[in-house]
């Protein structure tokens, strides 16, 4: 019988990852020399020589730190799916190597310099962890009679190919237990790869994670999903290759993987800080750091080797508070005092801290001096930024002002390789105050194309914008040259000159960043606008058990944010759905306006009934596949069925992406 292959893309249902694989992604070669990327301007290479004139002192320890308890990674750099499809490159960036080169902001460099290394580690006895393999690190503890493994990557294939070195080097055990430290996928999507159902039902293998782990798991990036996606394309820059004029990691991990998230229910629910476990042998202390990083968070200290686990809420990078690819504002001064806890309860108990990122730090001076100056970063962006907030400036006048203090800016870990202090203090802004900056001019403008337009039209037209545009090039002042041309863009999208210029003005500044992801913004508008913008198939895909985490109340919720009620030729009329294989039965009303959809309350005069397993019936909703073929697949449907057809026709498709740098 005919069964439609059910693989909604995170666009569409879940998760921050991205869909494509930055490794392996290259961009089609552009014929026009105007469309062509460019060498780093002399603005660029005055501007790379200040930044490296204002680093630190490299005193090594973090070379060090990276490269520390290397046992080896795999002879075979090449991860690949079940079907033989690559979906990760260890050697990807293993050509970063000596000085920068003038594309590459010198910081930026160094950090992916120690990103980049790949393999088994041995952090200290009986703790080992696999970095390289995915943008996040495996750790692994010695049980007594198994692998305990906290974080098991993003997908089924990076997962399994670590856990294949682990049994290569250290000899082959079972998996006695999993830890998700926090709620995104990078953390617990690979657990197939690892363990099975089977393991977890016979009690072979405990699944432990923090309080309401599989609710914000589910519902985190639903109802945003499309938008987050696309958005997640240019933060993580999966349409560009790896190269000192492509792609330069994430700040906190070099890229995301492809190949199939999934997910097993936890068996075990950390609720409180403080709470003991004894795993497979070995004791662990809990801190619960919900609302940092995560929704859903936790921190591990391994006791015996006196080694803290801190998850997200501290890495080799400033983190941030509110992702470009788009989520909720997350609590800074939360976050800060959460690492003040940690620093209180584990600082002077441990000999070592490492995290779901990045490369640990040795020695108790280091744990200690990391959560303290941490924790300090975070409370003066957040102090900070209130402060003149409450004096009356705005989230640009506050971004442009606040700069970090040089006594935060010199240990490396704290600098802007992932989140930025421009970004995070409007995040901070944002979480008190919202988007609205008070000035009235700024409570109803004209959206972006029309103001555009009269944009142009006030500077003189666009043979004046571009001319204006070519002066701030020539002189290095890409910030206003991107910002005349995007007006000039957005009011003649067919302007070739000023697409290639704008391009070229991303560029530049993409060169000069030293945030990762920052320079994937820039450098993905760079490629669009010259090589436009074409939706690509999603490469990560999620499994059964991934959607059949979300729930049902929560997709049909989703489902109503599609709907159209101006489409629906029957408005006004209701249908039930019975979804066999939950036992759950949904009314669904779709009204003049809205659709409203109750989980457990049928509707008392339905016009139809669908009766089927949740796969179909999202196969329905979802994918929008014909009735007819659904029917025939063994999908019901009970009286009329053209109001279903109605309903349907009235849903949005899934949005498979969307402009960003143009109309």
């Amino acid at each position: 019988m005919y069964r439609p292959a059910l693989r909604l893309t995170a666009a569409a249902l879940l998760l921050s990852g991205t869909a494509a694989l930055a490794q392996n992604a290259s961009p089609a070669p552009a014929a026009d020399p105007a469309l062509q990327p460019k060498p780093a301007s002399a603005a660029t290479v005055a501007a790379q020589k200040a930044a490296q004139a204002g680093l630190p002192v490299e005193d090594g320890r973090d070379a060090e730190f990276a490269a520390r308890g290397y046992l080896g990674s795999l002879a075979d750099p090449i991860i690949r799916n079940a079907q033989g499809q690559p979906v990760w490159n260890l050697a990807a960036y293993d050509w970063v190597n000596g000085p920068a080169p003038a594309t590459v902001n010198p910081s930026l460099w160094r950090e992916v310099s120690n990103l980049r290394k790949h393999g088994l580690f041995e952090v200290g006895d009986g703790v080992w962890q696999v970095r390289g393999f995915d943008i996040s690190n495996m750790t692994v503890v010695r049980g007594a009679s198994g692998w305990i493994v906290i974080d098991p990557l993003t997908t089924r294939e990076t997962a399994a190919a670590a856990l294949e070195l682990v049994n290569a080097k250290l000899g082959k055990r079972p998996v006695s237990a999993v830890i998700y430290s926090h709620s995104h996928a990078d953390h617990f999507g690979g657990v197939r790869g690892i363990t099975s159902d089977a393991d977890v039902k016979a009690g072979k293998t405990t699944i432990i994670a923090p309080a309401k782990f599989m609710e914000e798991t589910a519902s985190e990036n639903v109802m945003a999903g499309a938008a987050m996606g696309r958005r997640a394309t240019y933060q993580f820059g999966t349409s560009l290759k790896p190269g000192a004029q492509g792609q330069m990691g994430s700040g906190i991990g070099v890229g995301t993987s492809g190949g199939e998230i999934t997910l097993i229910a936890p068996t075990d629910i950390v609720e409180r800080t403080g709470e003991t476990r004894v795993v497979d042998g070995v004791p662990m202390e809990f801190q619960i750091v919900s609302g940092s990083e995560a929704p859903s968070e936790l921190n591990v200290y391994l006791v015996p080797q006196r080694t803290f686990l801190s998850s997200e809420m501290s890495t080799c990078s400033l983190h941030n508070i509110l992702t470009p690819r788009g989520a909720k504002v997350r609590d800074a001064h939360a976050w800060a005092g959460f690492l003040d806890e940690a620093l209180r309860l584990y600082g002077n108990r441990s000999e070592v801290v490492i995290s779901s990122h990045c490369w640990p730090r040795f020695g108790p001076q280091e744990v200690s001096g990391m959560l303290a100056s941490q924790r300090d970063n975070y409370r003066y962006l957040h102090d900070q930024t209130v402060r003149l907030m409450n004096q009356g400036e705005t989230q640009a006048e506050i971004a442009e002002r606040l700069t970090q203090p040089a006594e935060l800016s010199q240990q490396w870990y704290n600098r802007g390789y992932y989140g930025t202090y421009s970004h995070n203090s409007k995040a901070i802004y944002q979480w008190y105050l919202g988007w609205y900056d008070a000035n009235p001019a700024n409570l109803n403008p004209w959206p972006p194309q029309e103001r555009a337009k009269r944009y142009v039209a006030a500077i003189g037209g666009g043979k004046k914008v571009l001319a204006t545009a070519k002066s701030a090039m020539a002189s290095g002042d890409y910030r206003w040259a991107s910002d005349l041309l995007n007006q000039l863009v957005f009011a003649d999208p067919a302007n070739k000159q000023a697409r290639a210029l704008l391009a070229d003005s991303y560029e530049q500044q993409g060169y000069q960043a030293e945030s990762g992801i920052w320079r994937n913004q820039f450098l993905s508008a760079a490629r669009e606008l010259r090589e436009g913008y074409a939706p690509s198939g999603a490469r990560t895909t999620q499994s059964s058990d991934m959607i059949a985490a979300v729930p049902t109340q929560l997709l049909m919720d989703s489902m109503a944010t599609r709907y159209d009620p101006a489409r629906n030729a029957r408005p006004g009329q209701s249908i039930n759905l019975v979804v066999t294989d939950r036992k759950e039965t949904v009314g669904l009303d779709a009204g003049k306006n809205v659709l409203i959809a109750r989980v457990g309350q049928p509707s008392a005069n339905p016009v139809a009934t669908v009766t089927g397993p949740r796969q179909l019936i999202l196969a329905l909703l979802f994918m929008k596949l014909p009735l007819d073929r659904l029917q025939a697949a063994g999908l019901k449907v009970e009286g009329d069925a053209a109001a279903v057809s109605a309903i349907q026709a009235a849903l949005d498709p899934v949005p498979s992406g969307f402009n960003i740098v143009e109309p």
